[in-house]
């Protein structure tokens, strides 16, 4: 077992659903279970190959960056390692309508995934391409041109759905009502990422790395407490640089924006968005080539060690 902090092993925990990337299991009423498969997706597609120890990679990240909320005092669910590619963590329930619950409502994942970005990048360049975003959107005088990777003037949030089949941006009026929060609680979330974020580049700054943008997701204790949930600072969440490579002016990607190329690259991504703006049926991801698979295999783990500064020795197998 890593060095972070573990717990026993649940008796014969109750399946109870499985995400994009991971199986979720009943521990007991206030504990669920988290386990890390290989899977892969991306644009909310899943990619029919598996990358070996990218589970293992992701659930050993999540802990150290969760073990680095506690140092720093922010709330969180998670309470510690069962095996090389599960977690435990604190349960909240998933209420699809969390204003249902009557007014300040508790114990509830909020529906609602944050992305605050530092760089120009991702889709949010794909919208500035397509002229969705100015450079007033983005906190810079009217008329600056706007060029991959350039540094934003401030922080930039943005609010998508978590609960639907593809993700949404919201207003902030949206996602109040659907989160059932109020302004300042949506502000607190928003000083809490910062705050986590702080932390996260100062570490990985000391190892050559540059944190781009991420998401997070948050949830509402049975006191009223926000916490963050599920996982965060891996490379299927959240997207960074080499720090060197940035400054002679190239960007090196250390996250899952690898495998988005991919896709981007050979044409599947225009299709799918194609037939998502025709509300058409959209057509099936295929499958990573086999040399792809082995590349992108070897970026988790390398991402592993870049973020943690560990090396990486595989656990699974031996689990």
């Amino acid at each position: 077992m890593p060095k972070t902090s573990a717990v026993p092993v649940a008796p014969s925990p109750k399946y109870l659903r499985r995400g994009k990337v991971k199986e979720v299991y009943e521990v007991s009423p206030t504990e669920l279970e988290f386990r890390f498969t290989n899977d892969i997706s991306v644009f909310d597609k899943h990619i029919p190959s598996e990358i070996p120890h990218k589970g293992e990679t992701l659930a050993r990240t999540a802990a150290h960056w969760f073990e680095a909320c506690g140092r720093i005092g922010v709330p969180h669910h998670f309470l510690g390692l069962s095996g090389p590619t599960a977690m435990r963590v604190k349960r909240v329930r998933v209420v699809p309508k969390p204003r249902s619950l009557g007014p300040h409502p508790k114990d509830y994942l909020v529906p609602l995934e944050l992305i605050v970005r530092y760089y120009l990048a991702g889709s949010m360049w794909d919208r500035v391409k397509a002229g969705k975003v100015t450079a007033q959107d983005l906190g810079f005088p009217a008329g600056k041109k706007l060029e991959y990777a350039l540094p934003l003037p401030e922080p930039h949030f943005e609010v998508t759905t978590k609960l639907e089949p593809v993700d949404r941006l919201l207003s902030t009026s949206e996602a109040l009502e659907l989160s059932a929060l109020d302004r300042s609680e949506l502000d607190a979330i928003r000083e809490t990422i910062l705050k986590v974020d702080r932390a996260m580049q100062e570490e990985i700054g000391h190892r050559g790395l540059i944190h781009v943008d991420g998401k997070k997701e948050f949830g509402v204790d049975a006191e009223g407490t926000l916490l963050i949930v599920d996982t965060f600072g891996t490379a299927d969440e959240d997207r960074f640089w080499d720090k060197d490579a940035f400054e002679r002016g190239r960007q090196v990607d250390f996250s899952k924006e690898f495998v988005r190329q991919h896709y981007r690259q050979t044409g599947y991504y225009d299709r799918l968005l194609k037939a998502r703006a025709d509300h058409a049926e959209e057509p099936p991801i295929p499958a990573l080539p086999p040399l792809l698979v082995d590349e992108v295999s070897r970026l988790y783990t390398t991402v592993f060690e870049r973020l943690t500064g560990e090396p990486f020795s595989p656990l699974e197998q031996a689990a």
